[in-house]
């Protein structure tokens, strides 16, 4: 079913901006366990909040309502993607993305373990597949490469693809392979792309971004095994269907995501955080404010979490399913690095 451009455009600024809010209410809860986030303010987060010093962004200096890398690099790629189009963009783009970003300050700061490495060797003209081989051999240790980096920022590549999972999965894969070759990254990331991209279509439901999330797992696995790596760990799919029946089997916020942190994990590892993420959607039926609220309260990489629990919910209800006054203030800190709705406005040209 098309849209008209204003449907879509409504719908590319839901998401970029339902993700980008969702990272800054996490930013404030980052590392903390729900044990903590309940401890430090007296119940779950319910507002933008100046993260802690023993967070990400606290010891960084953020501020309420600001973003870190998750948001930041998924506005990078959205603005990547203006500037070649969808179809002329490839792996030496979003290298060019990433190395932008890695200059932005303060934004690079919050580099992860994978994305750190990787623009390490980048700057140095090295090879990004010598990282963390073992002694002689030309294989990479199976955990390099398995975080959530390229879920995290992967929500365009589903935007400019509304309805067309499968080439949104493409594109998301070209912006793995520099940093996040394995199967388990490379799932990860075609899960969300795959979901977002559904739920751009005006006749999504709940049910049909699940399902699209779940086959963009079965296919970002397909990718990998012909064309990337596949190392030990879990199959992102059979843990979104663990999470799923998490999500299904609970009625109650709080003991929902006690037994997703249980049971599934909440850490920057893509095989935990990318399951809890989409979970969290489907607990929370896709309500933009809800979705992005559970997820700060989900404990660990709460901000990442929100950010792409965020652009599937943003997208899937549209903009105006934002609260108003919380958007407005999001926008206004976060304006002068990256202005959302003009990002919006471009990007939904490419849909």
């Amino acid at each position: 079913m098309r849209q008209n451009g204003q449907n879509y455009e409504q719908k590319v600024l839901g998401a970029l901006a339902c993700a980008g809010m969702g990272d800054a209410l996490g930013a404030a809860t980052e590392l903390y366990s729900i044990d903590e986030i309940i401890q430090h303010y007296q119940g779950f987060i319910s507002d933008f909040q100046t993260p802690p010093e023993d967070t990400f962004a606290g010891s960084l200096g953020g501020v309420s309502g600001l973003i870190t890398d998750d948001a930041s690099q998924m506005y990078v790629f959205a603005e990547g993607l203006i500037k070649t189009g969808k179809a002329n963009f490839d792996t030496q783009a979003w290298t060019e993305c990433l190395l932008r970003w890695a200059s932005m300050e303060p934004y690079a700061n919050y580099k992860g373990p994978t994305t750190e490495q990787v623009v390490k060797a980048l700057k140095e003209g090295k090879p990004t597949n010598t990282i963390g081989r073992i002694g002689t051999s030309s294989r990479q240790a199976p955990n390099v490469a398995t975080t959530n980096g390229a879920a995290m920022r992967v929500a365009p590549a589903g935007l400019v693809w509304p309805g067309q999972p499968e080439k949104a999965c493409e594109l998301a894969f070209a912006t793995c392979l520099p940093s996040h070759d394995t199967n388990i990254a490379i799932a990860s990331a075609c899960a969300i792309a795959s979901g977002v991209s559904s739920a751009m279509m005006a006749n999504a439901t709940v049910d049909s971004i699940l399902a699209s999330a779940l086959h963009g797992a079965e296919y970002g696995e397909q990718l990998a095994a012909e064309r990337a790596r596949v190392v030990a760990g879990p199959k992102i799919g059979k843990r979104l269907q663990l999470a799923l029946d998490i999500a299904q089997s609970n009625s109650q916020l709080e003991p929902f995501l006690r037994e997703l942190e249980g049971f599934v994990g909440n850490s920057v590892n893509a095989h935990e955080s990318v399951p809890s993420a989409i979970a969290i959607f489907a607990f929370c039926q896709g309500n933009p404010w809800q979705t992005i609220h559970a997820a700060a309260n989900a404990g660990n990489d709460t901000d990442s979490i929100a950010t792409m629990a965020g652009a599937m919910a943003g997208a899937y209800k549209g903009f105006s399913a934002l609260p108003p006054d919380k958007y407005q203030f999001f926008y206004q800190v976060n304006k002068k690095d990256f202005d959302v709705e003009r990002i919006a406005r471009e990007l939904s040209t490419l849909c």
